[in-house]
């Protein structure tokens, strides 16, 4: 019995200990781009807000651009115990603390077909979690375009974004990127771009 008591203790404690690190919310983070996939461009702005600003890439293709911030954590100073010292050490060596997050959404004829996140956005544990902030009023209440299920046993992680769903073509190239090429060949002298061979 007490060892049963000790290991739900340490699940919690691991639980509790995790959400403070950003554990959670980089894996809300990662859902969202996953169950986001197939919204209409109305449900989006409807969860997520007016974006901060919109490119028409061409007729059936936008993007979005989605920006938040969060304040950087801030720990009182102790003579006993230096907290923050510790958790500023924590923070610039494992690479959080992140205080901003721009979401860049690509729509396909008026759907969301990816969603991927860009800035100083890593918290203590975990990639992209302050990206949650932009994404939260989708996850807190899925519109009906939504994906329900990020898939999975264990759904997505928080150390890695999902794989990127294929895109269409119109939605990843111009007429003048596709009569174009990456240039292969290693010793080569010609630009690394090159016109597609007829």
């Amino acid at each position: 019995m007490k060892c049963r008591l000790l290991g739900l203790f340490a699940v919690a404690s691991l639980s509790v200990s995790l959400s403070g690190c950003g554990y959670f919310d980089s894996r809300a983070a990662h859902k969202a781009q996953v169950t986001m996939i197939g919204m209409t461009s109305y449900d989006l702005q409807a969860c997520a807000g007016l974006p901060a600003s919109t490119k028409q890439i061409n007729d059936t293709t936008q993007i979005f651009i989605y920006s938040g911030t969060q304040p950087a954590p801030s720990y009182g100073g102790s003579t006993l115990i230096p907290v923050g010292d510790i958790s500023t050490l924590v923070n610039v060596l494992g690479g959080g603390g992140g205080t901003g997050c721009t979401a860049v959404v690509r729509l396909d004829n008026d759907r969301v077909s990816d969603v991927h996140y860009t800035g100083n956005d890593d918290e203590m544990i975990g990639t992209d979690g302050v990206c949650s902030i932009i994404t939260r009023g989708c996850a807190r209440q899925p519109e009906g375009t939504m994906q329900r299920s990020a898939g999975g046993i264990l759904g997505v992680s928080a150390f890695h974004p999902p794989r990127t769903p294929q895109q269409s073509t119109s939605a990843t190239y111009s007429k003048q990127s596709g009569n174009a090429v990456l240039n292969t060949e290693k010793n080569s002298t010609a630009p690394a771009i090159v016109p597609r061979a007829q």
